[in-house]
């Protein structure tokens, strides 16, 4: 007897099953002909785990237009604009926007996410909102949170303290931003800092990198070196790493090498990378995407994160990470059939790695978190971005969805139901 069977579902590998669910945790995998409490019938639906965002920005989610739209669409502006609007948002504030993107996220299938908050003001109202807002969505969602930074570790003078005020009041990663420091000198230096602090504490570090056009920021060197120096691996990541978009090819031979022996990952985030990313070109214009496949060829985990939705920084978005892979997927050029079941691992197993959430996945013991989607295989998946029909977090269904087919009634034809799905 289960408390919940998902019945008949397509597995991203392609086999059948039925899952039994067990209070929080997946009791069996394969024909089940027990009872349960409930079954939901997901024959020819693709049953997965969860998506997880390894990086966002939670403080300042739908918070587009205030002050202002960003009129230039660059980096530079937005972090202006949100300079302002973190001097005037309450906690409440923030706790409101941020819970009602968590809820989009949800019914998403979106069931862990990583955000980086900002402890530049000294009023860490940020942090608080963050922390509250972790309490809240507890009982259903996994949210990460990382000391970041924003405006660097040594640019304002207490810079440095309030990172470590964050940390003491729990926060959960330790972030960084070394190319806005004032100098590269100050940015390995931060960089050096930052990693004694999270070995020191036994935490994860995850680095705004290189998220710049200037092939010369290289930071990535000095964090790959000082992961190694700490025996940090994949306790640490480098998010964005655009520079290494327009580096020197020889350099790179060097660097990914480098970057693959510390073990650290690797988190693109492509919708804004490429949004981003070029501002000040005029043709040929770049678009900023690391070099995603060279890196999964040494060996080291790539993740996608979504970054922004609706903020200074970007004017869409949705909080449904297929709509990042497939972005991903054109701007890498990851068209191979393995490549594109590929970056389907990217926003659920792989992305679980980078968070340290071993626990997700579907297997035996694993946690009875899972989603499924109106479409027959990962890759469908991408191509569709689909309806949710049912997302369960730690063994409850938390959000439903009637499958919406089209009813075509069409002149000198019978009439259909019509999915958009192959076959």
């Amino acid at each position: 007897m289960f408390d919940l069977i998902v019945r008949g579902g397509t597995l991203p590998d392609g086999s059948v099953a039925d899952i039994g669910i067990t209070g929080d945790r997946i009791a069996a995998i394969g024909r089940l002909e027990a009872e349960a409490g409930r079954v939901i019938d997901a024959t020819g639906d693709l049953v997965s785990p969860p998506f997880v965002d390894p990086h966002f920005h939670m403080d300042a989610v739908l918070s587009y237009g205030l002050p202002r739209v960003n009129a230039s669409g660059t980096l530079l502006e937005g972090i202006s604009l949100w300079g302002e609007l973190r001097e005037v948002a309450t906690v409440d504030e923030m706790v409101s926007r941020a819970l009602r993107y968590c809820d989009w996220a949800v019914s998403m299938g979106l069931l862990a996410i990583r955000t980086h908050v900002d402890t530049t003001p000294d009023h860490l109202r940020g942090v608080e909102a963050m922390l509250e807002l972790k309490r809240l969505v507890a009982p259903y969602l996994d949210l990460q949170l990382v000391a970041f930074p924003q405006d660097g570790l040594y640019r304002t003078a207490t810079g440095r303290e309030n990172v470590v005020r964050a940390l003491d009041m729990g926060v959960d990663v330790v972030g960084g931003i070394p190319h806005f420091e004032r100098t590269m000198e100050e940015g390995a230096e931060s960089l050096r800092d930052l990693a004694r602090m999270a070995a020191d504490r036994g935490l994860m570090w995850d680095v705004h990198c290189d998220e710049t056009d200037d092939p010369l920021s290289r930071h990535v060197e000095t964090m790959a070196r000082e992961v190694t120096r700490h025996g940090l691996g994949g306790r640490a990541a480098g998010s964005h790493l655009t520079s290494m978009h327009s580096m020197d090819n020889y350099y790179v031979s060097k660097l990914i090498p480098l970057i693959a022996e510390s073990g650290m990952t690797a988190i693109p985030n492509p919708l804004i990378n490429i949004t981003l990313q070029g501002r000040h070109d005029t043709y040929p214009k770049r678009r900023g995407l690391t070099r995603v496949k060279e890196m999964q060829a040494a060996g080291i985990t790539v993740g996608w994160g979504q970054d922004c939705v609706l903020d200074p920084w970007y004017s869409l978005g949705t909080a449904d990470m297929l709509d990042v892979a497939f972005m991903g997927l054109h701007v890498a050029q990851m068209t191979h059939p393995e490549e594109m079941a590929r970056c389907f691992r990217m926003v659920t197993e792989d992305n679980a790695r980078i968070m340290g959430l071993s626990d997700l996945g579907l297997r035996v013991g694993g946690r009875a978190s899972l989603v499924i989607l109106d479409a027959g295989d990962p890759t469908e998946a991408l191509r569709l971005r689909p309806d949710r029909l049912a997302v369960i977090s730690r063994g409850k269904v938390v959000s439903e969805k009637t499958r919406n087919d089209a009813r075509l009634a069409l002149p000198g034809r019978p009439a259909t139901v019509r999915r958009r799905r192959q076959g």
